[in-house]
């Protein structure tokens, strides 16, 4: 079913007698059971504001569509949303909603925020076909639910997205990424950690490791004004100078670079399961050890990792207890998807699809099968 309006997609889901898998581009590998509900015929920008940096857009909408409208007037989606389908090798075109619903943000996270945090309001379809719309166009506190936190990272359990509004912010004038090579894990996590901690204002710190720690490459990134960007990449520069230094400034391979990261390019490659781990950056490399990966990506300064295992192959298993949570992007491992819930949080998730599914027909076991 591909409903052309959100009166349509409304009473698809109030008259269904079954499960529904509400999907976007379908290119996030997150499908399940029931009648497949497509949202591309929800497409369209619904307003942009370029003074006011906003971007009111329908669910459908391809990203691609969204990057050339913001482009045009110097501006981009500040989270730098990853394109899976390079790693899952999925076809389709992403979708604005299927982003939001997974909450998809990339390198950028570690100084603009995620997907979540660039959201200023939402419109979707509940379970039982009523159509419920939270938040607005400019940033501001809320009282009781804060559904548009809630919808991102819900993957269509709780509603199907009909529309959804983002502050966007201007293109920098320039870049520059600081490259290190040479670096063992725990040395790059030091570097990334102290890079981080610094005035320089970095939008981007990634680790790709490598059994030879000489092929191994961590990456900084500095964006801004270009007379501002020249500076802190020198000063970056002088902080590690101890290391192998050097400095890319062309903005093509800069896009180059990070694109490559935010897409995690370096697992496209390998066979195998590949999980991605959300930790404390310190304790990354001692949870890299653990996993006993083929291979491992850091983002996020290293409270991103992004590994390739054996098929089949739990991590959760491998990883034991430890401060964080691990989820299976691509793989045949017999597991969640998605990190099991404390016996509170999983009351609670229930609770609340409870309240806007009781009919439990939307992406059922999403999350928690």
């Amino acid at each position: 079913m591909r409903p052309e309006s959100e009166a349509e997609l409304a009473e698809m889901i109030k008259t269904a007698d079954g499960p529904l898998s509400i999907r976007g581009g379908a290119t996030r590998g997150v499908l399940t059971e029931g009648t497949p509900i497509e949202t591309g015929g929800l497409s369209g920008i619904s307003l942009y504001d370029p003074g006011a940096l906003t971007l009111v857009v329908k669910a459908g909408t391809p990203l691609a569509d969204i990057e050339t409208a913001l482009d045009a007037e110097g501006q981009r989606l500040p989270f730098e949303p990853m394109d899976h389908r390079g790693l899952l090798g999925t076809s389709g075109a992403p979708t604005i909603g299927g982003i939001a619903a997974g909450n998809i943000s990339g390198p950028r996270r570690i100084q603009a925020g995620a997907c979540r945090d660039l959201m200023l309001g939402v419109r979707f379809v509940d379970g039982q076909g009523t159509v419920v719309k939270n938040g607005g166009r400019v940033m501001k506190n809320v009282t009781g639910y804060d559904l548009v936190k809630l919808m991102a990272g819900s993957w269509g359990s709780l509603g199907a997205l009909t529309e959804v509004s983002f502050k966007v912010l201007p293109t920098p004038e320039a870049t520059a990424t600081v490259i290190l090579t040479g670096l063992g894990d725990e040395d790059a996590v030091s570097a990334m950690s102290k890079a981080l901690g610094s005035p320089f204002d970095v939008t981007g710190a990634a680790h790709i490791s490598a059994s030879d720690p000489a092929d191994a490459k961590t990456m900084i990134r500095i964006e801004g004004f270009e007379g501002s960007v020249a500076y802190r990449a020198g000063e970056l520069r002088d902080l590690f100078k101890a290391q192998d230094v050097t400095v890319e400034t062309d903005p093509t391979q800069c896009a180059a670079l990070w694109s490559a990261i935010r897409d995690v390019e370096p697992l496209q490659d390998h066979s195998g399961d590949v999980w991605k781990v959300s930790c404390k950056p310190s304790d990354g490399p001692e949870l890299a050890r653990r996993l006993q990966a083929e291979a491992v990506m850091y983002d996020w300064g290293g409270g991103l990792i992004w590994a390739c295992l054996p098929e089949g192959t739990d991590a959760r298993n491998r990883l034991g207890a430890f401060g964080g949570h691990a989820t299976l992007v691509r793989g045949t491992a017999k597991t969640p998807r998605f990190h099991p819930e404390t016996a509170v949080l999983a009351t609670l998730s229930q609770g609340l699809r409870d309240k806007f599914d009781p009919r439990g027909i939307l992406n059922p076991r999403v999350m928690t099968g």
